[in-house]
């Protein structure tokens, strides 16, 4: 029998259903025991219908989607290998850069090795007016100043009294060096030469610098004030009495310092706070040198010797009041032969020509006589008042204008200074501190031809205003008694002068 078309469809469409229907089995399940079963039944329930799974089918799709994982995994293997890559780049580059900077820093440390590359340069100048505004003109000398002070010939004008350049530096752990010269050197009635003031290396035994040895051209550790720098002094002189130890404060030999690193730091503290300290030179000190003052060679065969302590104490244990004071001591004292110069001089004559002078003798026929001092100082840091003094005795070469001749003779003198530290003045930065200052010395002068003696009294009153660190201005007042020592051979040698003096110093730091 023969099948239409339309009957072909529909038998192939019910016999797709048939089976669809045949591929599927409706599942029941009995809901006491928990059976399954493929008919329904007493107590049962039915899950569903459930059809076989196509393994053909499943296996196809399931390559399918391995062969799409499979390609988005080689995908980002791909990208990753760019990653990675670029990466290995990238970490070249910075490889590079670290070995360059490696490299650099060798060379940089390398570099600073090198003694030269160690050396600072620091320097300060000193602008000086003197006016005088009353007293004793004697010839015209300049007798109303300090004795060591030759920057101003005719007691009024403008000079420079100091202008130094200093190069120090530290050429390994255990050596340092300083050099200073000063192109404000007074020569006869000519001024402004180029001298050296010092010129000295530093030894030092440990890398801490508690220990050192100290050779060249230096300060002698003589007194307090005679230590401090020009530049960081209160006062625009030293003392005559002390500075008259040591004339110029340095000459050349060999000293030996211990400074313990908690004083080392203690001065270091101070001087952050703007306290003018003496610098370190040490607790403890001792030395050797020429004693024929600065640059000057050796004039007989005996040196001087010093010894020298001082020591900063810190006063909080002494009560609030007083916590962050300090105040430091010490004592002082030197020894030695001077070869003093001699000279024809005239002496209480109304005229002083060639028949009139006499030339010294010494007392026991050699050309030097001994030289003994001991010295005491005591200074209480400015916080804000402060208080200085400094004493010394002895006996040295000293002419005797009667018995026109040079014999060891007494000295002694010393000075008490009270000053006042203000901070952020007009509301600025800068400092201002004024001062009072009284000396007395009786004894000789010893860097004077035939070491005349001289009697210095003086009372001075100023004020320093450190404007900036760079830029200071120092204002002082002096009532003073002095004896002419200038010209060794004027018939005014060793007459005394008083009056009253104003000076104006301008320092630049640089």
């Amino acid at each position: 029998m023969k099948l239409t078309k339309l009957g072909l469809a529909i038998a192939l469409l019910a016999g797709s259903g048939i089976a669809q229907r045949a591929l599927a089995l409706d599942l029941y399940v009995d809901t006491k025991t928990q059976q399954i079963f493929a008919e329904p039944g007493k107590g049962r329930v039915k899950l569903g219908a459930f059809e076989k799974v196509d393994e053909t089918a499943k296996v196809a799709n399931n390559s399918a989607i391995a062969e799409e994982v499979a390609k988005q995994m080689a995908k980002e293997k791909a990208e990753l290998g760019d990653i990675k890559q670029d990466l290995e780049l990238k970490t070249n580059e910075l490889k590079a850069i670290e070995e360059h900077l490696v490299a650099s820093k060798e060379d940089k440390a390398k570099n600073d090795e090198k003694w030269f590359n160690k050396i600072n340069m620091r320097g300060y100048t000193q602008v000086r007016y003197h006016q005088p505004l009353s007293g004793d003109r004697v010839a015209g000398e300049p007798e109303l100043r300090s004795v060591g002070d030759s920057s101003i010939g005719n007691n009024q004008g403008f000079a420079f009294r100091r202008v130094r350049l200093v190069f120090s530096g530290d050429i390994n752990d255990y050596i340092s060096m300083y050099i200073q010269p000063d192109f404000a050197t007074s020569t006869g009635g000519s001024q402004n030469f180029a001298q050296l003031r010092d010129a000295y290396f530093d030894l030092h035994i440990d890398k801490a610098h508690e220990y050192r040895f100290r050779a060249g051209q230096s300060k002698i550790p003589f007194g307090w004030e005679n230590l401090q720098s020009s530049q960081n002094r209160l006062t625009l002189d030293r003392a005559d009495a002390l500075n008259s130890a040591v004339p110029s404060e340095r000459d050349l030999g060999l000293m030996a310092y211990w400074t313990p690193s908690h004083v080392q730091k203690l001065w270091k503290n101070l001087s952050k706070k703007g306290l003018k300290t003496s610098g370190d030179y040490g607790v403890l000190g001792v030395g050797v040198y020429n004693g024929s003052q600065i640059n000057t060679a050796e004039n007989n065969d005996n040196l001087y010797l010093v010894a020298h302590s001082s020591y900063p104490v810190e006063l909080g244990f002494m009560g609030k009041a007083m916590d962050g004071q300090v105040l430091e001591v010490g004592a002082d004292a030197i020894s030695g032969r001077y070869n003093k110069s001699r000279s024809a001089y005239c002496f209480n004559r109304t005229t002083c020509g060639t028949a009139q002078q006499v030339t010294p003798t010494n007392q026991n026929n050699e050309g030097d006589n001994s030289e003994d001092r001991v010295g005491v100082h005591a200074v209480l840091f400015p916080q804000p008042f402060g208080l200085q003094a400094e004493w010394n005795w002895g006996a040295g070469a000293t002419l005797n204008p009667q018995a026109n001749r040079i014999e060891r003779q007494y000295l002694n003198g010393g000075y008490v200074m009270a000053m006042y530290k203000i901070d952020e003045v007009f509301g600025t930065k800068g400092s201002m501190m004024p001062y009072v200052k009284w000396q007395t010395y009786d004894g000789a002068w010893k860097a004077a031809t035939n070491a005349p003696r001289v009697q210095v009294d003086e009372v001075e009153a100023g004020v320093e205003y450190q404007i900036s660190k760079a830029l200071e201005l120092t204002l002082a007042y002096a009532s003073m008694s002095r004896t002419n020592v200038a010209n060794a051979t004027s018939a005014d040698f060793l007459k005394q002068a008083s009056g009253d003096m104003i000076r104006t110093q301008l320092q630049v730091n640089y």
